[in-house]
């Protein structure tokens, strides 16, 4: 039993490693993508209040976007950089 144990931790570590790490979303080109600006509009059009704090390319290759909701919680937003649509929200403290 005792051999387990260490073997089901890392499998638990590599998961929650995969968790953090975000979605993915395109391998297509950026000449393909929407701009920043168009990016940052289509934030605000959506509800966010226009206060985008950072905004770049994530490692799954989408747009990152971190800001504030209607209610005033600081999000973490991952958006498809073709269509604009909203892959993943996380609320963050």
């Amino acid at each position: 039993m005792r051999l387990r144990t260490p073997l089901f931790s890392m499998l638990l570590l590599a998961a929650a490693g995969a968790a953090v790490a975000g979605p993915t979303c395109t391998d297509e080109p950026q000449s393909k993508w929407l701009s920043e600006a168009e990016m940052s509009q289509r934030f605000q059009a959506q509800g966010y209040k226009d206060d985008v704090k950072k905004l770049h390319v994530s490692k799954g290759k989408c747009w990152e976007i971190y800001g504030t909701d209607k209610q005033g919680r600081k999000v973490e937003v991952y958006f498809h950089p073709i269509t604009g649509a909203i892959v993943e929200e996380n609320v963050r403290n």
